[in-house]
């Protein structure tokens, strides 16, 4: 059990999504058995989301109980063209007291904030993605009304506990048909194997974390006054192991779903089940992405495209930086968040304008491919700057960044949209 603890580095929100396996499983073994009926269903994913909150979240559950009370008087009281304005402008004031309050926790008051209410704050954001989306299809009558008569179903799409501190999304109806096809899915041997290959990936992702984190500990990483390699370097090396604990929340998380027999999204090529349905990306394709507007369409894919559907495509003026402006916002809104999400805003900006000027100019094969290879590149740096800024949040991460000579990358961009 040490040595499981050290690969989770402590993680107390990836540990508990791993714990969620075998229940998970349990769930899908008994709906493929017809022992449970849809309803049945939809009860004991509800119920397994308000014990896996009281169990790891302890009082501070009360921030998800809240959303889910407001949000179901909100959608029974008001008139479906109205529901969605109010329901997510409420949310939004919701989640934003309390990352207020752990920033007042962090930098007026100087203490670490309670573990537990950084996870119920995480827990809180997923949960803010259900309410909104499920708010929006509501005044877009893509799901009727009539579906509040069958609260339980309602509370299971917030409550589901497979995705209740890992995501990924999905919309209302998508869940639903996953609830019901649990009993008609492939044989049980082929859910064990696809969720022991995507175990074994997990446990990779972790291992690798956990040899960058030995990497990162060593006192010449990260040490000052450098050549421009070795900073350029030890700053890639912090920001891909900030990326594999990403990566692997979103394969665990993915595997707990797959457990509960929900993501099954046909046959793929070979006619074997594709349980990629509800995915928040692959790492693999993320990190190759040669354009930095592709990897933030791919990064967190289900977030990207919520932010899509709530923000960018709501804006005539600016979308793009009203977006990334939001996102920052969902985020928390702490220095460093404001400074990587504008310049990740500034980054695919100048990305689009780049590939407008030079794609005329690609005309043989070898300039498509040092295209492609300086680009993937240059996306590797800016989306450096970006992840070092978000993830370590403070002020510390600014003047890492700026002492760096990393500065010069976001710079770039922000001349390529004045220039083109």
């Amino acid at each position: 059990m040490d040595l499981f603890w050290i690969l989770f580095n402590g993680n107390p929100q990836l540990f508990y999504q791993f714990l969620n396996i075998p229940f998970a499983l349990l769930l899908y073994y008994l709906a493929r058995q017809g022992y449970l009926s849809i309803v049945s269903r939809h009860a004991c994913l509800t119920l397994g989301g308000f014990v896996l909150a009281i169990a790891t979240m302890g009082p501070y559950s009360v921030l998800l109980f809240f959303s889910v009370c407001l949000s179901l008087s909100l959608s029974h009281f008001l008139e479906p063209v109205h529901i969605h304005r109010w329901t997510f402008g409420l949310q939004m004031c919701w989640q934003t007291f309390w990352h207020c309050y752990i920033q007042f926790q962090l930098y007026w008051l100087q203490e670490t904030p309670d573990s537990r209410l950084l996870l119920a704050t995480s827990a809180l954001m997923l949960m803010t993605q259900r309410v909104s989306s499920l708010s929006l299809d509501l005044q877009e009558r893509t799901v009727l009304r009539g579906f509040q008569k069958n609260t339980i179903s309602f509370l299971s799409y917030l409550f589901c506990f497979p995705s209740l501190l890992g995501g990924p999304l999905c919309s209302f109806d998508t869940f639903a048909g996953s609830v019901r096809q649990m009993s008609r899915t492939p044989p049980l041997a082929t859910c064990v194997g696809n969720l022991a290959s995507k175990t074994l990936q997990v446990l990779l992702l972790l291992l690798m974390k956990y040899f960058l984190n030995l990497l990162m500990k060593s006192p010449n990483t990260l040490k000052v006054n450098r050549c421009a390699f070795q900073d350029i370097l030890g700053i890639w090396i912090l920001a891909l192991l900030l990326k594999m604990n990403y990566y692997a929340h979103w394969k665990v998380s993915e595997c707990v779903n797959n457990a509960a027999g929900m993501g099954l999204r046909g046959n793929n090529r070979t006619g074997k089940a594709s349980w990629d349905g509800l995915s928040d990306g692959n790492p693999w394709v993320t990190e190759m992405s040669s354009r930095p507007s592709v990897f933030a369409r791919e990064w967190n894919r289900t977030t990207a495209e919520w932010l899509r559907r709530m923000i960018f495509q709501r804006f005539d003026r600016s979308p793009l930086f009203m977006t990334f402006g939001f996102s920052a916002w969902w985020h928390g809104l702490h220095p460093g968040q404001i400074l990587g999400f504008l310049m990740w805003a500034a980054t695919v900006e100048g990305d689009y304008k780049l590939h407008r000027f030079l794609k005329p100019k690609l005309t043989s094969l070898w300039r498509k491919r040092l295209y492609v290879c300086l680009n993937w590149t240059f996306t590797q740096l800016t989306t450096t700057c970006v992840v070092v800024c978000v993830e370590l949040q403070s002020l510390a991460s600014v003047r890492l960044l700026c002492s760096s000579y990393f500065a010069v990358f976001p710079l770039l961009s922000v001349l390529s949209i004045i220039i083109l």
